[in-house]
């Protein structure tokens, strides 16, 4: 079982590598669901720690909806993000249509060369889940989606998140199961759904708020748990 944990700050990602977790998600604006972090922050990360740092890509909270600016933007931040040595990028966009924006998310695996290409939870505001795990699919770069299966909390969407786990089985595409994982539930939540990764934010914090730093206690109690 892999743990990512949500990092902010430099602090949080040396707290988080020393208290069990095997992978980082690097953000900014934890309030609007993550916004892409400076560089000189991802930098600085990359060099505090030895576990993976993927980092997130998404210009604005606005929507998952981009236009030709915001795609710019983007292919320039993931061409920063790669030379700063991340081991991965978060990035995710829709059509108006409610699918996959297919065009700019070729564009943007043009210069994502080696790092592994998480697609967030842009994915939770389709349409059709399932026609979108086959157009990801289509793409071996693309090596995760992070979602709870829905525009609900992950814990509510259990039928749909194990649904989701079968249409993958046997190909390189993982599903990392987040939003609203607790520790209290986190084992019977494997356990129902399958998944093999699991993504926590605010639940491993101080008084589980986003804004406080990471709760160590909570974090490696959590990791022990679950790595068990």
């Amino acid at each position: 079982m892999l743990l990512e944990i949500i990092a902010t700050c430099v602090d949080d990602a040396i707290t988080a590598e020393k208290n069990g977790a095997d992978r980082l998600e690097l953000i900014t604006a934890i309030t609007e669901g993550g916004l892409t972090p400076g560089i000189g922050l991802v930098e600085e990360v990359v060099k505090a720690v030895q576990i993976p740092v993927h980092v997130m890509v998404r210009p604005h909270s606005r929507s998952f909806v981009y236009n030709e600016h915001d795609i710019a933007t983007m292919m320039a931040e993931v061409k920063a993000i790669r030379m700063a040595g991340a081991a991965g990028v978060v990035l995710g966009m829709l059509t108006p249509e409610g699918k996959i924006d297919e065009v700019s998310l070729v564009k943007m695996l043009e210069w994502t060369g080696d790092m592994q290409v998480t697609f967030h939870r842009a994915f939770d505001e389709l349409e059709d889940q399932f026609e979108g795990l086959r157009t990801l699919q289509k793409y071996s770069s693309v090596t995760r989606v992070l979602t709870s299966g829905g525009p609900q909390p992950a814990p509510q969407a259990i039928p749909r998140i194990r649904e989701l786990v079968e249409q993958t089985a046997g190909s390189e595409l993982k599903i990392l199961a987040g939003n609203g994982l607790k520790w209290e539930i986190i084992h019977d939540f494997i356990d129902r759904t399958g998944v093999s990764e699991v993504h926590f934010g605010s639940a491993v914090r101080y008084g589980r708020s986003g804004l406080k730093p990471i709760d160590p206690v909570e974090l490696r109690s959590l990791a022990e748990s679950i790595h068990q």
